[in-house]
């Protein structure tokens, strides 16, 4: 909850989200995507797709191309094998993120390598803060220090404190909460919050999200996120 004012806090509920069902792929789009078009939901500020993906064993998105997108995967279950025309080849885990910059150009695949598992991973696009940029791509990988903190930069604009490098003025923290827990986030004039919770259930502003909920506010302010039980979110601070 914010101590400086009570600022509107906008919600956009797990269950109100767009669903693609192609037997091997159930993606839940927070934002409008592929044959889910809503004008309300058209994404924040610069945040343009959240999608919860869940994947079945050896299936995957073949190679296809992007071009003038920051695009990054958060991997809950599993495991997500990565290969793009950049020459990057990665199997990444559970709390592990890559960032893709698709800049003037880019092709890519991302697959479930496992026999008989699932893989879970959020896969979310943000645009960049011009077009045509030289294509990149980053990772983040939790050194022992922040397997279990509380709150973590993931994604910086400068690739601060080891987190991944995106190519605009935004920045992401994961969220990882016990129940009872708390972190607090100042967001300054001019910027926007966005706040997706992944696992568990906690409260914004004394708003209670679960799993699937996103909320948002434009208010400057200092805000509380305070877990119900166990939680994990991340946190977008978006110009």
């Amino acid at each position: 909850m914010s101590t400086d004012t009570h600022p509107p806090i906008q919600v956009r509920r797990g269950g109100d989200r767009g669903l693609a069902d192609f037997g091997w792929l159930e993606s839940r789009h927070t934002f409008s995507f592929g044959q889910y078009q809503d004008p309300a939901q058209m994404g924040f500020r610069s945040l343009r797709v959240i999608n919860e993906d869940r994947v079945a064993a050896r299936k995957g998105f073949a190679t296809h191309p992007h071009r003038d997108m920051e695009i990054f995967s958060y991997v809950l279950a599993g495991e997500l094998q990565h290969e793009d025309s950049l020459g990057n080849g990665r199997t990444l885990e559970p709390g592990q993120i890559q960032l893709m910059s698709a800049g003037r150009g880019v092709t890519h695949s991302e697959y479930n390598p496992s026999e008989e598992h699932g893989l879970h991973f959020l896969q979310i696009w943000i645009e960049p803060r011009e077009k045509g940029l030289t294509p990149g791509y980053t990772e983040w990988h939790p050194h022992p220090a922040q397997s279990a903190a509380p709150k973590v930069l993931v994604i910086s604009p400068d690739g601060r404190e080891g987190s991944a490098t995106i190519q605009q003025d935004a920045e992401v923290r994961r969220l990882l909460l016990p129940a009872r827990a708390s972190v607090s986030h100042r967001l300054a004039d001019g910027r926007g919050l966005w706040l997706q919770v992944m696992r568990g259930s906690l409260e914004l502003g004394g708003i209670r999200l679960t799993a699937g909920d996103g909320a948002c506010t434009d208010e400057a302010g200092t805000y509380e996120v305070a877990a119900v039980d166990d939680a994990e979110a991340l946190l977008f601070d978006l110009c």
